[in-house]
């Protein structure tokens, strides 16, 4: 019980950090908003449950590191809980007699908790701090060419962490310590197990000095807390609760990776992309504060792995800093004093990354560097035409020739010689449309995953159609390297293009009617950019189909047995998830069910499914040199498939195929790179091979 002096301090106190939150809580709003776009609130039942079970269990940590992840679950779940905890003790200083949730079966259990936790917050906290300072985890290092805020480089997320760490122990401790002091004057507690047995410390005390400590704990334990939260609100911490709220109002999208369209007939849009933090996405601009500084993002990051010198983390940091720094001129509404190439993250990183979305994937509290840098991207290319001398081939063969391989559209079918392939002319009662892509239209290696697939459906007898001449690239490289206008108008052109192949089947001319008694026309693809571009992006365009990859779909002629397979032609396989089609669209089962299908043991590589390694081809480093580094993504990539044991590498995606293939000739291995469709089609029965042609 605080006496009316301590009372009426903790009252001012009070009064005093509350202002002082609200303050930095509203600067922090207005900083946030000053991020472009709306914040939607629909389907908010939803994403109240997701935010709570994706908050409450810390789900998004348990994928790596387990050991410190289990410490930060004690720590976390022990803060959470001191909430009510924290709530609890102040109302019982307050009141007289007041027992919070009374002494019976409501109060024992949550004393309990409340002494478990307590322990595990103590112990977790110590053993973070540990590692952090005294073994000095790998995970917290930089690579020396990466782009870090002055005050980053001046030590600034050790001594955060510090005093975050501190303040912790600190409170928890100081609480723990007053309940075993309590417990010292009233005789132990069945329901406090931890406290009874640190209260026998205090027994040689006589009760007027246990009273005392009582009070000091009291101080201990909440007035640190009224000390800590105008800190708490500029520091790491604060992620408790911009986590759940990242969660919470995170745009809803179809996948990870997609990117909303630019409208250039706007003419009140001045700005493409971002050059400076207010012209990101309001969500990119939040996701600065809600940062752990964990960097596991940065583990995740093909580049970073293969030395170079971008970090998604860093990149992260370092907004966090400069909003610290500059946030009350933004949040009066004035420009940022740097551009975010100043102070972020530098050119070179802008230009070493994947795409592959594994920063966002395995962000603990849901932020998405991937998108700031095409954001960046955008900026670069679109406003100061800047970009690597190697990309403006590719550019130039998708505006005049609608590949980036520069080859001329009368070859678009030349893959296809000697195998029946009609086209949409030719049988425009097809059922499914196989979009070719470039890749397995033009390159050499990519072209035998297209014939692989013709003679798979051909054996299956599916009723089929290509575009041929009229198909064109789908403009994927040039979205992710920031060449959103030449985007849209393959956007605009290809939509137009499967609008009118894919009317009604009953028609003759492949226009679209009003009959709905036909089932809806399928797009397959064997290059999971092309699916991730026209299932998730075509939309913005008018677009709107049903796209399946070929894995998916052999493994479904496999189910309905209309593809025989020879088992003695089985082979032991690895293989490589591409990023686009397990990462970005959840496609994870259908290749490994149409392998083993075709009678294959399929070995685990260590990193598979969503945490799959990049082949270093997407975001357009197709067209493009690597930045500098150690390794070649590639090169990375395929070691690890070697060292497998397997026979051979499976993949699903003719950039994976071309990457992997070029590594595996660089290693001088013998290890053969084939597509899931190559597998298929060399076990299929000899009836099957037959009747595929």
């Amino acid at each position: 019980m605080l006496s009316l002096v301590e009372r009426l301090a903790f009252a001012l106190l009070t009064l005093a950090s509350a202002a002082a939150a609200l303050r930095a809580a509203d600067r922090i709003r207005r900083v946030i908003r000053r991020g472009r776009g709306p914040v939607s609130l629909a389907h908010l039942g939803r994403r109240l449950a997701r935010a709570g079970v994706q908050a409450g269990a810390f789900l998004p940590t348990w994928r790596a590191r387990l050991g410190p992840s289990l410490l930060h679950a004690f720590v976390g779940w022990a803060f959470i809980f001191y909430l009510l905890v924290n709530l609890g003790d102040v109302l019982q200083a307050l009141l007289p007699g007041f027992v919070f949730l009374g002494p019976g079966v409501v109060g024992q259990p949550y004393r309990l908790l409340a002494d478990v936790l307590s322990v595990l917050a103590l112990v977790g906290m110590a053993a973070l701090l540990l590692r952090r300072f005294v073994l000095r985890a790998p995970a917290f290092r930089f690579n020396p060419r990466t782009t870090l805020h002055p005050r980053v480089q001046g030590g600034g997320i050790r001594r955060d962490s510090a005093i975050v760490g501190g303040f912790i122990l600190v409170h928890v401790g100081a609480r723990f310590l007053g309940d075993s002091v309590a417990l010292a004057l009233a005789g132990p507690d069945p329901w406090r197990p931890f406290a009874s047995l640190t209260s026998r410390l205090w027994l040689p005390l006589p009760p007027a000095a246990l009273t005392v400590l009582a009070h000091v704990f009291f101080w201990g334990a909440l007035g640190s807390i009224l000390l800590f939260v105008p800190y708490f609100l500029h520091s790491k911490h604060l992620h408790l609760f911009l986590a759940p709220l990242n969660f919470l109002l995170r745009p809803e999208r179809r996948s990870l990776g997609q990117l909303t369209a630019i409208n250039f007939d706007d003419e009140s849009i001045t700005q493409y992309g971002a050059a400076r933090l207010e012209e990101l996405e309001w969500k990119l601009v939040q996701d600065a504060y809600a940062c752990i500084m964990c960097n596991r993002c940065q583990d995740a990051c093909p580049a970073h792995v293969t030395g170079k010198a971008l970090s998604p983390a860093a990149l992260e940091i370092n907004k966090r800093y400069f909003v610290n720094q500059h946030g009350a001129a933004l949040a009066a509404g004035q420009p940022s004093p740097q551009g975010l190439l100043e102070f972020a993250i530098g050119p070179e990183e802008v230009w070493a990354c994947t795409t592959c979305g594994a920063c966002v994937d395995i962000c603990p509290v849901g932020n998405e560097p991937m998108r700031d840098l095409l954001d960046l991207r955008r900026n670069l290319v679109l406003m100061e035409s800047s970009f690597p001398d190697q990309l403006q081939t590719a550019y130039k063969g998708m505006e005049r020739l609608g590949n980036p391989w520069n080859v001329s559209p009368d070859s678009r079918l030349e893959w296809a010689e000697g195998l029946a392939v009609p086209t949409v002319a030719q049988n425009p009662a097809f059922e499914i449309l196989y979009w070719v892509g470039c890749a397995p239209a033009t390159d050499p290696r990519a072209r035998q995953t297209a014939r692989a697939l013709v003679r798979v459906l051909s054996a299956a007898g599916v009723n089929f159609a290509v575009l041929g001449q009229q198909e064109r690239c789908t403009g994927d490289a040039a979205r992710r390297s920031g060449n959103e206008f030449l985007f849209s108008q393959l956007a605009t052109q290809n939509v137009a293009t499967l609008n009118a192949a894919l009317g009604d089947p009953t028609t003759t001319d492949g226009a679209a009617t009003t009959s709905t008694a036909a089932p809806k026309r399928r797009i397959v693809t064997t290059c999971p950019h092309c699916l991730h571009t026209l299932q998730n992006e075509y939309g913005d365009f008018g677009g709107h189909y049903q796209v399946v990859h070929h894995t998916s779909l052999i493994a479904e002629l496999q189910a309905a047995g209309k593809l025989k397979t020879d088992l003695a032609r089985a082979a032991n396989l690895t293989f490589h998830d591409p990023c686009y089609l397990g990462r970005h669209n959840n496609v994870l089962e259908a290749p490994r069910a149409a392998l083993r299908g075709a009678g294959a043991a399929v070995t685990e590589l260590p990193r598979h499914g969503r945490q799959s390694f990049c082949c270093g081809a997407g975001g357009a480093q197709m067209w493009k040199e690597e930045e500098p580094g150690e390794q070649r993504v590639s090169a990375n990539r395929f070691a690890e498939a070697a060292a497998s044991g397997a026979d051979t590498l499976a993949v699903a995606c003719p950039f994976c195929l071309i990457m992997l293939s070029d590594a595996a000739t660089a290693a001088k291995s013998t290890m053969p790179v084939r597509d899931v469709a190559e597998l298929v089609a060399e076990a299929l029965a000899p009836q099957s091979r037959e009747a595929g042609g």
